[in-house]
């Protein structure tokens, strides 16, 4: 249980300072780069989703 716990704390840990880190030197994305990371990120969730709905009833 304490290991439980332990792990917990360390990945807290781990999220809090990339918040903090992310909101402190993260510069905001342009619109173009944006466009090029949607146009590849939408099928990829897609195919993501249609492979876990695959293995979910095979």
């Amino acid at each position: 249980m304490n290991n439980l716990f332990l792990l917990l704390l360390l990945v807290f840990a781990g999220v809090a300072l990339m918040v903090v880190l992310g909101g402190r030197f993260a510069k905001p994305a342009n619109p173009e780069q944006m466009a090029r990371l949607r146009r590849w990120i939408i099928p990829l969730v897609g195919i993501m989703l249609l492979l876990s709905a695959i293995d979910f009833y095979w």
